[in-house]
Formats: structure tokens, sequence, C-alpha cells
């Protein structure tokens, strides 16, 4: 058994050492222009190594994208358990936002640039993790919406566009001036930012 597990945290390391490795050649390079070369490279391993623990660099590029989407829904679920006010779970997205980007800038970069705003990247099976995500976010506006704390007179979608076009477009700011996060007390201040300007303009009317 012990033998078992001491494979098991060889395999995850290595894993994770090209997984890192892939996120900056991507990132540097783009996604059609990384080779797998590269990635062996930059993860200081042989070039048949990668393909010993990952078949393609589509799926590095799908093994990425998973830890995006998954680690995000993951937190949704939490904040929907711990029953979070429609105000804290707006406030959690906006800070896995920030939080990625402070300890995995590479994985928002790719996002931003190859996910998010590269279409020919945005296959069917991939776009309903976003549609996914733009259900769960409208149906906490419409939760504080159905509270009186945001505004009936725009649709609820119109405010999830809202809400997560200022978020991505202030990141997406931040990534291409290679803008890093620096500390805690930073993150607060663009996280209060983002929200108090958003909640600001759709609040009921006094």
């Amino acid at each position: 058994m012990k033998e078992l597990n001491t494979s098991n945290d060889v395999k995850r390391e290595k894993e994770t050492i090209i997984f890192d490795a892939a996120c900056r050649v991507i990132r540097s390079k783009g996604f059609h222009q990384a080779r797998i070369t590269d990635i062996a490279q930059a993860a200081g391993i042989s070039y048949g190594l990668v393909y010993h623990y990952f078949k393609s660099k589509t799926d590095l590029f799908e093994a990425i994208q998973r830890y995006w989407w998954q680690n995000l829904f993951n937190m949704m679920d939490q904040s929907e358990q711990k029953s979070a006010s429609p105000e804290e779970k707006l406030a959690d997205i906006v800070n896995y936002f920030l939080d990625v980007y402070e300890k995995k800038p590479d994985i928002v970069h790719i996002f931003i640039t190859e996910i998010s705003r590269a279409s020919s990247n945005l296959t069917p099976d991939k776009l309903e993790w976003f549609k996914l995500f733009m259900s769960r976010t409208e149906k906490i506006i419409a939760e504080g919406q159905s509270t009186n704390i945001l505004r009936n007179d725009i649709k609820s979608r119109y405010l999830t566009y809202i809400f997560l076009g200022s978020l991505e477009t202030f990141l997406s700011t931040m990534v291409l001036e290679k803008q890093p996060l620096r500390g805690r007390s930073q993150k607060q201040r663009i996280s209060d930012a983002i929200l108090e300007v958003f909640f600001n303009g759709s609040r009921p009317g006094r």
C-alpha cells in the first residue's frame, strides 16, 4: 500500500510539473504555436515522458480548462451550501478570478486569450461550460432581484452580462498589461471596487 501511495504521489508530481510547464508555454506562444517539445523543455523532462502522462497537446489544454471550470463550480457549490447571500455569492466569483490570477496567473491569461476570446478553441462541449456558468450566475442575480437587493427594471440576463463583462474586462487589462497582483490588500481593493461599482449601478432606486 505504501508503494502504491508513493507511485501515485510521483504521478501527481510529474503531472503537476508538466501542467505548469504547459501553462507557461501556452501563455507565451499561444495554444496553436506551442509544441510538446517546448513543454517538455520547460518542464525539464524528456519529450516522451510528456506523452506518458498526457495523450497530446489537446489533452493538456483540456486539463487546463477542466482545472479552471471544476474549481470555479466547486467554489459556487460551496457558496450554495453555506447559504450565502447574493452579494456574498457574487463576491465569491470575483474573488475566485482574482485568487487564481494571484496564484496561477498563466491560467487566467489562457482563459482570457485562448478560451474566452478564441472562438476556434471554444468547441460545443466547452461552450456548455460557459453556458452553465452564465446560467448559475444569472440565478444569483435573479435571487438578488427577488429579495430587492438588485433592481428589477433590467433583465437578470443583462445584469449578468454587465457583472461578468466588467470582471473579465478588468482582468483582461491586467493580463494584457502584465500587471501582477501585489498582496491581499490590493486584491481586496480590486474586489471591493468591482462590486461597489456594480451594486451602486444595479441597486433599486431610493
